[in-house]
This record gives C-alpha cells, structure tokens and sequence, in this order.
C-alpha cells in the first residue's frame, strides 16, 4: 500500500507503522549492525518523551523494561532499540540517533525509518520529559485469509483481523470493514492498532476485502462499477458483493455479533457508501469519508464539465492498466507534456492508454451522458437505511463534492436523526495523521486525532457496541481562521445565521451592498482580460509532477500561495479593503457570474482567497490562501447533457457552488476574489471556439479571447454565502 497513493486505508504516518510490515519487509538493519552492550546507567541517559519538531503532538517515548531499551508512540508499536554505538541505535527498519546539547545531556533523537525500494523517511523529534511512559495499548490481532464466493460465482479475497483469543474466548464482537481496490497485502495487526488505536483497542473484527477483479480478487474490475437492477445472479454491482461478502463473514467468522461497520475513504469511501444502499440487515453504521459519488460533476474526473487531466490521465492508468496501482511516474513536467500534446486524445495517444475503458469513455462521451449519470451515487441516496457519517475536509483535493453531495441527498430522508457530517480542515484522507498542520497552516491542535477519538470511535462504538459517548446530533465543523470545532444541528447552517452577497465591482473592489443603478466607476460596467490557451494559467507551482509522482507538491496545492499567479494580466482580481473586524463565512458559497466572451466557448474559474497582512508572521505574511474555487465550462450554461456554443459578445449568467466553507477572515486580513479562463494540466485547455468534442479539438481551434465580468446593477456578479446574524 502507498501513502501517496489515493487514500485507500484507513491509515497514515509513521504509526501505521512502522511495524510489522516494516519489521518484515525493511532493510533490516539487525542484519548489518552487531549489537552491543551499554552500562545501565548510560542506558538511562536516553529514558524519556520526545515530540516531532514539525507535527509537536505526534509524542514518542523511550523507556527501560528491565535492561531493554524500547520506543513507542501513541500510534506507533514498541520496538526494543539495539545499540550499535553511543548514541547510535537500530531495530527491524529503522534507525534511531540521539542528539546531545552542549553540556553533554540527550535533548532529541532523529529516527530513520527504511523500506527496502524506498526513500528513506527521517523525523527529528525534540525531548521535552525525562520520563518515559507507555503511550499505547496495543492489542495483538491474528490474520488470516479468505476467498469468499459471490452469487455469480466470483471468488474475493479478503484479510480478516481478529483480537488474538478472543475466537475461543465467547467474546462476540462486530466486523468493522473496508472494500479497498488498492490491496490488502499491507494489512497487520499493526495496521489496524496504528490507524485507528480506540477501535482497536475496544476490540473488532477488522475486514479488508480487495474488490472485484482488484488484487487477488476473482471477476472483471468495473471503475465505480454502476448499481444496476438485480433481476439475476449475474446483476452484480458493490451493493451485491458488499452483502454476499457480509452473509459469509457472519456464518463463517466464530463469535461475531451479527453486526457490521463500513467505512473508507476516497474509493473505499464510495464502497462504503454502497453498503449503505439496499443494505444488508447486518448493517448497522457506516462512515464513507471523502468518497466518490459523481465523478462527472464534482468529484475526480470532471467538474462542472471541466475535465481533470491530469488526474483522469494519471489514474485510469494506475487503475486499469494493471490489476494492481502502479503509480504514473514522469520526469518531464506535466504543464510541457500536455500543452505539446494539444489535447487530450494526443496525451493518451502517447501514453498508449488510448484503449483503457475509462479512457474510452473520457474521448468518446465528454458530456453528462448516460453512462456518467448512471455511475452516480447521489441518485440512489432516497432513504436512510443506516446511520452514517460523512466526513470531508476543506481543502480536499480529490473529493471534496462527493461528502456533502451524499449529505444533501440523504439528510431531508433523515427522520430518526442518524444522519451526520464532519468538515474539517484537512486534504484527501487528512483526518487521518494528527494533522496540526496542511502545508504552512497551522491549526493549533491535532485536529485528526480529535476527529478520531471524540466522533469517529464513539459513532462505531455506539452503533456496533451500544456505548455511550457519541454526542454529535448534525454537523461538526472546523472554523478556519478562527481554528475553532463548531457543531450544526445541519448544513448549511440554519440559526444564527443570514443569507449575504458580495459583489464584484469594476474598479476591482469588493462591496457587500449591490451596485448603482448607474453601474460602477464612472459609469464602466465591466472589467476585461485576455486569455490565451497557447499560455494557460498552472494551477499551482512549476514543475507540476505526476499526481502521485516522486516529489509531487499535489497534496497540498489548494493551500498554496496563490501569489505566484496573481500578478498575470490573463486573470482579474477584486479586492476588498483592509478588513476592520472579522468576518465570518460560512454555508455553501456559490458564484453568480455575469460574464461575456469574444469566443464562443469559455471556462470561468472563481477563487475566494484570503490576504493575510504584510506584517503577518513568517511564512503568512501577505499569504493568498484560497478558500473555496471551482470551475465551469460556458457549453453547459444551460445543460450538462447537451453542450452549445456561447454566443460572442452576449452577456450570460453563470451560477455553480464554490463548496462548502466555515471561515473566518480576521481584523487586518482582506477579501479577494480572482476570476481566471484556464486552470492547466488539472483542467484540460478550452480551446475558446466551440468544437464538438473538446478531448478531440485541433489545434488550430485554440485562440486567444476577450472575457469580460461585469459589475452593474442589470449584471451584478457576486459571490452569495451565510453569516453569523
């Protein structure tokens, strides 16, 4: 399994483990360092607590056991430390030095961690407490393996994780699973100890199935493979598989409780949500976090029509090219790759992957057709046959739609009150780690680990157990800015908070009141820029890697600074004044964009974005740092299904949801609004002249063009959320 990879476990950092996997898989330093022998006393010198000098809540500690030296972390196994050397020390995989101050006392350690194939990974960690402690509670799981049968014949193969003693020892416990595509190899009992430690700790049969046609799973992979009517026992979808696999495990897996628990995230998220639909009875809860419910309108491959190239490029090869997800590595920088390539049938063509089916259907059905609509997850989302919990982050680079879409569809079925969402200040997956930071942001607290031990834990242990502690009854969500948990009885939020505009005027200001009747400065109505496809605007820092190349800033590049692009004379920014008092944004934010083009064809780009103050702390100070953004292509303004060409010249409106967002502006910051045509390689090139097929579109078709955003009273453009009454 690969971090860098989509998120396919639950599970991330070091803790997951530097275990067993790499006790059995590492460069075993054991085997090139001779063990010696230290005087107890200088053993002693190295006992006590250590924290990461860039994540300080991520705490290990070294402590005696007798005359063994041992690390540990909350999240982390314990691994009896060898000495090579003063100072100097070894276990399966990993290294550990420890550093001295000037008068000679140990003040830190860097640890090493080393997988053979690999980069190695160091973490320097400052000590803070001479006393050494247990941090975990580790419990020992036994693994083994399955093939289950499915109704069409099909075998798949899942890994199950069981408390070791508790098959014989009448304790009945609940299965808590996860369908992956990614494989299931990697999965120990240190996994499961070091991903989810409460969960652990309190005892659950943990299920990792590889899904169909995945890995070592019998049957035919089908990419978000649609639900489909079950008149046969050939109809099969995840739905089917995710119940014919639950059947077996309850009559085949001693002392289980006959309940069942689905989470994942990302891909494993959209399994999940599947065994919320025509559930099997067994289900009792289940989590789908950041998972991909409609991949044409929001989610991974197209958004508002606009598709995401380099990601679409990227993983249908990870995905379909092999039966595992070899990651798509380049050393040229992709910005150069797909501009001389054209469009998108040029980059496939090079990439041979011309023929992968998902390819297919990206050259051949651009538009929302009927295989995309079918595909769609939201649709079936009628009714609440199990509490479920959403869970998403702000500044999720690959689904950040799909959390509250699902949230959307299924909340006004909601009558019994089990319907929940978490928002938090996170990437794809980033409630994983402890996560105090994103990038450069600091959140003040280890906001993945809150997540985790005060709503994730509870919300299983009270549907799969019965206990108490479960306290959400709507939304919680992290106030950026402000760096603040908030809890709504729903989403949006409905008391204590107003419907407001901010509108876009054409000297580049931002106003919270609507514009003259005589429109702005002078009269002017609008504000134009030039955009030319032959130089796209990069949607973050050049080089841009592979998505999951070696190197690859992808993670994080919704945080970046966008200053690095807001200079350039193809984009328009507004502005509002040095704020005098904070300002609260909150809801769904959407852009009602008054806009016309030379072209007959066009993106529109929208950005809300924070300015930090120039004398604003290193790194902040004059910081961009974008909100909410989205993206929408002009040949859909009246239908998804049916693109038409924008008329030159016509004024048109253009509304679409920016996402969700809880944040605060603060005193001294600005407002900023940037509107842009191009967002390159993640969005493929408009060519800005209408043609049939964008994915096919000659080159001779890309021309430079005028946009204009208009700011009057007959065309106010604004951006429209809640705040606080």
């Amino acid at each position: 399994m690969r971090l860098d990879g989509r998120c396919a476990v639950f599970l991330f950092g070091w803790m997951m483990a530097s275990a067993a996997v790499l006790g059995a898989q590492g460069v075993q330093a054991a085997e090139r360092t001779h063990a010696i022998a230290l005087p107890a006393g200088q053993v002693d010198e190295y006992v006590g607590q250590y924290r990461e000098t860039t994540e300080p809540d991520v705490v290990n500690s070294v402590y005696r056991d007798g005359n063994k030296l041992f690390i540990e972390g909350e999240r982390s196994p314990r691994f009896e430390l060898q000495a090579g050397s003063a100072d100097h020390f070894f276990a399966p995989g990993l290294r550990v030095v420890f550093a001295r101050d000037a008068m000679g006392k140990v003040s830190g350690l860097t640890r090493t961690l080393s997988e053979r194939g690999e980069q190695d990974v160091v973490w320097k960690e400052e000590r803070f407490s001479d006393v050494g402690v247990r941090l975990n509670q580790f419990r020992e799981y036994a693994r083994s393996e399955a093939m289950i049968p499915v109704r069409d014949g099909a075998k798949l193969h899942v890994v199950i994780l069981r408390p070791v003693g508790s098959e014989t020892s009448g304790e009945a416990l609940p299965f808590l699973m996860q369908r992956t595509p990614y494989g299931t190899s990697w999965v120990s009992s240190a996994v499961v100890n070091g991903s989810k430690p409460e969960l652990a700790a309190s005892g659950y049969i943990f299920v990792f199935g590889d899904i169909r046609g995945r890995y070592e799973s019998e049957g035919k992979f089908v990419m978000n493979r649609a639900i489909v009517a079950h008149t046969t026992k050939d109809d099969v979808d995840e739905t089917t598989d995710t119940r014919d696999t639950i059947d077996w495990l309850l009559k085949n897996v001693p002392n289980n409780n006959g309940k069942v628990g689905v989470l994942g995230v990302s891909y494993p998220g959209f399994l999940a949500m599947s065994a919320g639909i025509d559930a099997h009875p067994a289900v009792k809860a289940v989590s789908p976090q950041a998972p991909m419910t409609n991949v044409w309108m929001g989610d991974d491959f197209f958004h508002n029509g606009a598709f995401r190239e380099t990601y679409g490029f990227d993983y249908v090869q990870q995905l379909e090219a092999q039966k595992t997800d070899a990651r798509v590595e380049s050393k040229e920088d992709t910005f150069d790759f797909f501009l001389h390539n054209v469009n998108f049938a040029g980059a496939a063509d090079a990439a041979k992957m011309e023929k992968l089916p998902t390819a297919k259907v990206f050259l051949t059905q651009p538009a929302y057709t009927k295989f995309w609509q079918d595909m769609a997850v939201e649709k079936h989302l009628t009714k609440v046959e199990v509490p479920t919990l959403e869970v998403g982050g702000w500044w999720d680079q690959e689904d950040m739609w799909g959390t509250q879409a699902e949230y959307a569809a299924l909340k006004p079925h909601d009558v019994k009150g089990e319907v929940f969402m978490v928002l938090g200040p996170w990437n794809h997956g980033g409630w994983g780690p402890t996560t105090r930071h994103l990038g450069v942001l600091d959140f003040g607290a280890a906001t993945g680990d809150q997540y985790r031990k005060t709503i994730e834990a509870p919300f299983f242990e009270k549907y799969l157990k019965g206990r108490a502690g479960f306290d959400l009854t709507g939304v919680a969500s992290f106030r950026t800015g402000v760096n603040t948990w908030e809890r709504y009885e729903a989403w949006p939020p409905k008391q204590g908070f107003k419907a407001a505009k901010l509108y876009l005027t054409t000297d580049g200001g931002l106003e919270m009141t609507a514009p003259p009747v005589a429109g702005g400065v002078g009269g002017k109505i609008a504000v134009n820029y030039s955009a030319n496809p032959a130089n796209p605007v990069p949607y973050r820092n050049r080089p841009i890697q592979s998505t999951y190349g070696d190197g690859s800033k992808w993670r994080t590049w919704l945080v970046e600074d966008q200053r690095f692009v807001s200079g350039r004379k193809d984009l328009v920014n507004f502005s509002s004044p040095v704020l005098r008092k904070d300002v609260t944004v909150t809801g769904d934010v959407v852009a009602d964009l008054f806009a016309s083009t030379t072209g007959t064809d066009g993106d529109f780009v929208v950005k809300l974005i924070d300015v930090y103050p120039e004398d604003a702390p290193a790194p902040m100070a004059g910081y961009q740092l974008m909100i909410v953004d989205e993206i929408f292509r002009g040949r859909y303004q009246k239908s998804f299904e049916t693109p038409e060409a924008v008329t030159p010249g016509k004024v048109t409106e253009y509304k679409w949801s920016l996402h969700g967002a809880d944040h605060t502006f603060l005193k001294g910051h600005r407002l900023m609004v940037e509107v842009q045509s191009s967002w390159f390689p993640l969005y493929d090139r408009n060519p800005q002249t209408f043609v049939p097929n964008i994915m096919t579109a000659p080159k001779g078709a890309y021309a430079g063009q005028t946009i204009s955003i208009y700011g009057s009273e007959k065309y106010p453009s604004h951006l429209e959320f809640l705040v606080p009454d």
